[in-house]
């Protein structure tokens, strides 16, 4: 079989996709290397930063109150504007927006690892969250129109899926790695060689793709949306480090809300809305969303309550706690590297269930957890057990978010799972946090084990939710929800 545009980055819109590949080849797996490796680049940065800030701060003079911003200016990037590039990627070319953005990433890296103080520190940040939300819903409608929906698309997505899930956890460790052997700035240098490389080599495997008549851009609605997002996500890392009774995280929420109402009540009325409505009333597109949204939410934000759980109930270093997550990143990894074989016995519903059944089960077992080390077999057994489960849901949920549509709305459609994955990952930890601390009475090891166990009664009753609605709204087919 001849490698064909089509197989390399999508056919044009409105072009039928034809059949599809029953193998990879040379050039198509080039091309989901590449795809992969930026994903799996993106996702460690989330994290990388996370056990270096400390050090960050001492280095530039952040104070306490403002280090969180290197974490929340970037996430209030990534999580705002990935819907508005993911219909840019529709509009002005996927491959286009992809190596963009790849420039800005390598250069925000660069200005990143350079920074002499705060303020050129977080503008980096923000140029790296911006870099996000254009290269991860671009990267992932090329990965979706390189491979026509069937066996190739699901193994592309699962593998797509176990290298995201695998990065937080690499950037964990990773971040550590680097800050006590050489230095915190080599978080930030560790990108520029990557995205040059992909750089050099994209241009020659990836063909562009974009529609033959550039139509308007929904302005009202891509500044409506890109504000609602911007502020939701702030009021929730403000409720995340102040408490849900904060005057600025509630009148974000509000704020939020309102202008998320604003863009509906736009996107009725435009010629050429920014999300048809007809697309978010797809049940592949707004159930599988949801399922995708608890799930990113409740398995990052276990990560919360059993870092305390593991130092301040059983006395672990972090060094030792951090190393314990390899077990969840291993539970991951196996979930993705096994889903598209799940899928193609089953069907992408009857897969999201069994993963879910597995996240809810093992996430309750985790009440189970006593004071004494001996619980650790008990974290480590759940928290590998729910991992693969969670990765069965997130990899259903992409090829259902992204299934029965268009090759030209599959830049829509991977912004907003995009944007599903950045909101979730943002809102579990404030969650968790708030769910804790209004659960503990009292003080000492005891107190803290049962405002922890609220907050994990609490993560497993919002992914049995996520079950339910599934198996109730979610159509079955023995490929891909539709």
């Amino acid at each position: 079989m001849s490698v064909t545009d089509t197989e390399a980055a999508g056919t044009a819109p409105g072009t039928a996709v034809g059949t599809a590949p029953e193998a990879l080849t040379p050039r198509l797996r080039l091309v989901l290397v590449l795809l992969l490796s930026t994903q799996f680049m993106l996702a460690v940065d989330f994290a990388i930063l996370n056990v270096a800030l400390p050090v960050i701060g001492k280095d530039l003079g952040f104070s306490i109150a403002h280090l969180t911003w290197i974490a929340t200016s970037f996430a209030l990037c990534a999580a705002g504007f990935t819907l508005l590039f993911g219909r840019v990627a529709d509009l002005f070319g996927r491959r286009r927006l992809f190596l963009w953005g790849l420039v800005v990433l390598g250069a925000a890296s660069l200005v990143g690892g350079l920074a002499q103080n705060p303020a050129m520190l977080i503008t980096a940040r923000v140029l790296q969250g911006l870099a996000t939300a254009a290269v991860t819903p671009a990267a992932l409608s090329l990965m979706t129109t390189s491979f026509p929906e069937g066996p190739l698309r699901q193994k592309a997505l699962g593998l797509n899926g176990a290298l995201m899930s695998s990065g937080f956890t690499t950037g964990a460790v990773l971040g550590g790695v680097l800050t006590d052997l050489l230095s915190w700035r080599w978080a930030f240098f560790i990108n520029v060689p990557v995205a040059l490389t992909v750089l050099i080599i994209a241009p020659r495997v990836i063909k562009e793709s974009r529609p033959d008549e550039r139509p308007e851009l929904d302005l009202p609605g891509a500044v409506s949306v890109t504000l609602g997002l911007l502020a939701v996500v702030f009021g929730l890392t403000r409720a995340g480090q102040n408490g849900w009774g904060s005057a600025t995280a509630l009148l974000s929420l509000v704020a939020g809300a309102l202008l998320l109402a604003v863009f509906y009540a736009v996107e009725r009325k435009v010629s050429a809305p920014l999300v048809p409505l007809s697309v978010l009333g797809k049940r592949s597109v707004a159930w599988g969303n949801l399922a995708g949204l608890i799930a990113f939410l409740t398995e990052t934000s276990l990560v919360f309550p059993l870092t305390l759980y593991l130092q301040d109930v059983l006395g672990f270093s972090p060094l030792t706690a951090g190393l314990s997550f390899g077990v969840l990143g291993l539970g991951t990894v196996t979930g993705g590297f096994t889903a598209a074989r799940v899928i193609g016995r089953i069907g992408t519903k009857r897969t999201l269930i069994v993963g879910g059944i597995l996240q809810t089960v093992f996430t309750a077992a985790l009440l189970g957890l006593g004071q004494d080390r001996s619980s650790m077999w008990l974290m480590l057994v759940a928290s590998f057990i729910g991992g693969v489960g969670n990765m069965l849901v997130i990899v259903s949920f992409m090829v259902t978010a992204t299934s029965g549509l268009a090759d030209h709305e599959q830049g829509l459609a991977t912004g907003l799972a995009t944007m599903t994955q950045q909101v979730g990952i943002t809102m579990g930890t404030p969650i968790m946090s708030a769910v804790a601390t209004a659960a503990m009475v009292g003080t000492g090891a005891s107190a803290m084990l049962g405002g922890l166990k609220a907050a994990i009664a609490v993560n497993a009753a919002i992914v049995l939710l996520g079950l339910l609605t599934s198996a109730v709204f979610l159509r079955g087919d023995r490929s891909a929800a539709r």
